[in-house]
């Protein structure tokens, strides 16, 4: 009987251990990576003092999970630059610059002929700002969030093009500077060229 006993739970532990290295090579399939960078136009909503446009950029790695033949899970890490120029007297015409360590995760729809579309959220991790004579006052949190939107083309090479647009959704920032109002929020175009291997 222990015999008996021994052998059966040497077939689960065999069986379980081939299913698990089974499903392990399933999801190291469906897992490709690649690298992106591109440009970002960036500026604030709901600002109360007047802004334009600031040019920045982005660039960072790319983890993609295949759900399907047309859907997929897209993780990505990125450094990226946003903020906005100010024309306001408020502020003296300077430049508002937000660096931010971001991470879109995204629901993909691709179709056969490498069109896709693209939404999801992205946190945002502030690295530095530079606000040219008003440091120290902690102007950004720590922490930003945004909805994103995209649409782009991936050919079978691996090589892409993308434009997205980014949200934001909570308030840049909680400081306390005259008559200005916290209010604002990011808000963000990028355009991207990405290779996935």
């Amino acid at each position: 009987m222990k015999k008996l006993i021994l052998v059966c739970i040497c077939f689960v532990l065999a069986s379980t251990g081939a299913y698990s290295q089974s499903m392990m090579k399933n999801i190291v399939k469906r897992l490709s990576f690649g690298l992106k960078g591109g440009v970002n136009y960036s500026d604030f909503t709901d600002a109360n003092f007047e802004t334009e446009g600031l040019v920045g950029f982005h660039a960072g790695a790319i983890v993609n999970f295949r759900i399907s033949d047309s859907f997929s899970v897209q993780e990505e890490f990125l450094f990226s630059t946003q903020g906005a120029k100010t024309t306001s007297s408020t502020f003296g015409g300077q430049d508002i610059k937000l660096y931010y360590a971001s991470v879109p995760v995204l629901l993909k729809y691709k179709t056969k002929f490498g069109l896709y579309v693209e939404a999801g959220t992205q946190v945002g991790f502030r690295v530095k700002e530079d606000l040219q004579g008003l440091n120290g006052n902690d102007f950004s949190k720590k922490l930003d969030m945004g909805a994103v939107g995209g649409i782009g083309f991936q050919s079978k090479s691996g090589f892409g093009i993308g434009a997205r647009y980014i949200a934001g959704l909570q308030k840049v920032g909680d400081f306390k500077l005259g008559n200005i109002s916290p209010d604002l929020k990011n808000n963000v175009a990028q355009a991207s060229l990405f290779y996935m291997f």
